[in-house]
């Protein structure tokens, strides 16, 4: 990654462990490796952004901001809306795409169930 590279991170099932919607209070424990990812990410100067749907509602932003303060120290950027500046989108649900192709850049586990359907 580059010195410029604005990281865009999901939260529920990327960041924090996800089981169900049980309300904008609730967010899962952290994911230790990603949490240690966004840690290390933050300490080499990158510019990180929480990208999640819950962002829909500016009432669900301050529990994650509480949230991040707790578990990473600090809060983040909150978002719902794709910037142009992410140069990296890291995210439970997404499928990559190869730039103005359209093959999917698959890891080997998701293209064998893709494969499937």
């Amino acid at each position: 990654m580059k010195d410029s590279d604005h990281i865009a991170l999901d939260l529920d099932g990327t960041l924090a462990e996800y089981h169900g919607f049980k309300g904008a209070e609730h967010i899962g424990d952290p994911i230790p490796s990603m949490l240690d990812r966004l840690k290390g990410w933050l300490n080499d100067g990158k510019k990180v952004s929480i990208f999640t749907a819950r962002a829909d509602k500016p009432e669900n932003i301050p529990p994650i901001r509480a949230w991040l303060k707790k578990h990473v120290g600090q809060e983040l950027p909150v978002t719902n809306i794709k910037r142009p500046q992410f140069t990296h989108f890291y995210d439970d649900r997404a499928v990559g795409v190869e730039k103005n192709t359209g093959r999917l850049i698959l890891a080997k586990k998701h293209a064998r169930r893709m494969a499937v359907q």
